[in-house]
């Protein structure tokens, strides 16, 4: 991509969209709002793309104006939740978007694109810690390996919605004559009452997302030094180290990413884990959307069997 040449890129997720105009590393313009369920819906493919052409239009019309006779737009890459329910919603996503913005489109999942980001395009095992959990590798042959990734029903163990609710068990369990925490105090920024907290829960949109937003305060009281929370984060420490080994093959190093891993003192807290359990934690060197940038920009990459593209013969 030359110097003058600008992408879009997006990070469409269940929660938010985000959008961002880029030349190079610099980002010209952003946009954001919701997100919506997936692309395994029904009608995911036109949903996501009307979404994103909303958004899009939230960035100065004379940016995005696309074209491919003598446009700056050089393509658009979509990091989109749900792409590995539906390959034929994805390819389809990324032909609608190419024929919107007149330049070539690229669909890829959310961790696919947070690995490219953290790799730059290199081989590595990338964990994921947000809402969520999640471990993905990409071998030398450009394979998938993962670990957990499997919902807040079946898996996510160790995730900010993991500790959030073990946090909430531990208010209700406290209230049952349990062991004390400050989390009851923490609590009552939710409640009024632990009582009331099922009511709570059940009345949520989204109950992970919500029991996720209490992970802050657990980690807080943790590092106040709360037992039971110290109990519960360092309990996350080590499924997680655990995650990052079964999907790492043995190679010893992982880049972390994800609100979670946001907080200082849980990333040190992890970092000791990994290092007892013989894996080293690295910088990421970039992050979904950095991932998404480089699949709109580079072709042939290690992951390319699982980035869906426009399928049109577009120049290199």
């Amino acid at each position: 991509m030359n110097a003058s040449e600008m992408v879009l890129v997006a990070d469409l997720g269940k929660s938010r969209c985000r959008l961002e105009l880029r030349s190079g590393d610099r980002v010209l313009a952003q946009a954001d709002q919701h997100g919506f369920p997936g692309l395994g819906i029904t009608d995911g493919a036109r949903l996501a793309f009307e979404l994103l052409e909303e958004t899009a239009t939230m960035i100065p019309a004379e940016l995005t104006a696309a074209g491919p006779s003598g446009s700056p737009l050089a393509g658009f890459g979509a990091a989109v939740a749900g792409v590995e329910a539906s390959a034929e919603s994805s390819r389809e996503l990324a032909t609608l978007l190419a024929r919107r913005f007149g330049v070539p489109a690229a669909v890829l999942s959310d961790a696919t694109a947070a690995q490219l980001g953290a790799m730059q395009g290199a081989p590595g095992t990338v964990l994921i810690v947000g809402t969520g959990a999640v471990a993905f590798r990409f071998d030398d042959g450009g394979q998938l390996h993962r670990a957990d990734g499997w919902g807040p029903l079946l898996g996510d163990r160790g995730s900010g919605r993991w500790i959030g609710q073990r946090g909430l068990e531990a208010v209700v369990q406290a209230f049952d004559g349990g062991p004390e925490t400050s989390l009851s105090a923490a609590a009552e920024a939710l409640v009024e009452s632990p009582l009331m907290l099922p009511a709570w829960l059940g009345g949520m949109e989204n109950p992970a997302r919500a029991m996720a937003r209490f992970a802050p305060l657990v980690l807080h009281a943790a590092e106040a030094g709360d037992a039971v929370a110290r109990g519960i984060v360092d309990e996350a420490c080590r499924i997680l180290a655990g995650t990052v080994k079964r999907a790492s093959g043995g190679t010893g190093r992982v880049a972390v990413l994800g609100g979670v891993a946001n907080s200082e003192f849980f990333a040190g807290l992890l970092h000791n884990t990994l290092a007892s359990a013989g894996i080293e934690m690295v910088e990421p060197l970039g992050d979904g959307m950095d991932g998404a940038a480089l699949a709109a920009t580079r072709r042939g990459l290690l992951q390319e069997r699982y980035i869906h593209r426009d399928g049109t013969n577009w120049p290199d």
